[in-house]
């Protein structure tokens, strides 16, 4: 896939849990309680089997827990600050942050994944647009989502995030810190693994002497 992922929406996902507040625990039946925002565990499992299947390689409910409460952070704090993202914004940029047309035709053929990916297009939009710039075609887009990174952890202080603790324990802003938060990390960190192991395995092969 493109590195697009990593420039358009990768830095909002990076550092996707470095934000609010931490209560007590979650609802019954909730993998994470964002403000008034309950993600139900329901919700990140199916999430995560659909989001796997449109890669074409597994998707941890950890990576997905993540990028769901950070699109509902994104979605208040930009409703705070009456920030909006059209309709003919989402779907440029649900292609760039894919980046891969093959693999963006199974996102939208699966109504799971295809609603999981519209709210990372949205909430990378949103983060750049809290940075002050204007889109996923600004021409000082990192900047501005940097700006947005900065403008959405100050304005996301007061809203509580709880995680339930089978999904792990928040730890400075994070879920356990293990989510890379990038859908093109989270493939190149597989592929990586992938070939190291695949490498060792025919070293061991090779005859000795």
């Amino acid at each position: 896939m493109s590195r697009k992922l990593a420039h358009v929406a990768g830095a909002a996902l990076a550092s996707v849990l470095l934000l609010g507040g931490c209560a007590a625990g979650t609802h019954p039946g909730a993998a994470a309680v964002v403000g008034g925002t309950e993600i139900s565990v329901g919700d990140v499992d199916q999430t995560s089997e659909a989001v796997g299947k449109a890669l074409g390689q597994p998707f941890t409910a950890a990576t997905t827990l993540s990028e769901l409460v950070n699109s509902a952070l994104v979605a208040q704090v930009a409703d705070q600050r009456s920030i909006t993202v059209s309709d003919a914004e989402i779907t440029p940029a649900m292609k760039a942050v894919v980046g891969d047309q093959a693999v963006y035709e199974k996102f939208v053929a699966d109504p799971v994944a295809n609603v999981f990916l519209r709210d990372v297009a949205k909430a990378a939009i949103g983060t750049i647009k809290l940075g002050g710039g204007t889109g996923i075609t600004d021409p000082n887009v990192q900047q501005a989502q940097q700006a947005g990174l900065v403008a959405l952890r100050d304005a996301s202080k007061n809203i509580e995030v709880d995680i339930a603790p089978r999904f792990g324990k928040w730890s400075d802003g994070r879920i356990d810190g293990k989510v890379s938060g990038s859908l093109s990390e989270e493939s190149a960190q597989a592929k990586a693994k992938r070939e190291a192991a695949e490498q060792q395995q025919q070293q061991q092969q090779q005859p000795q002497g």
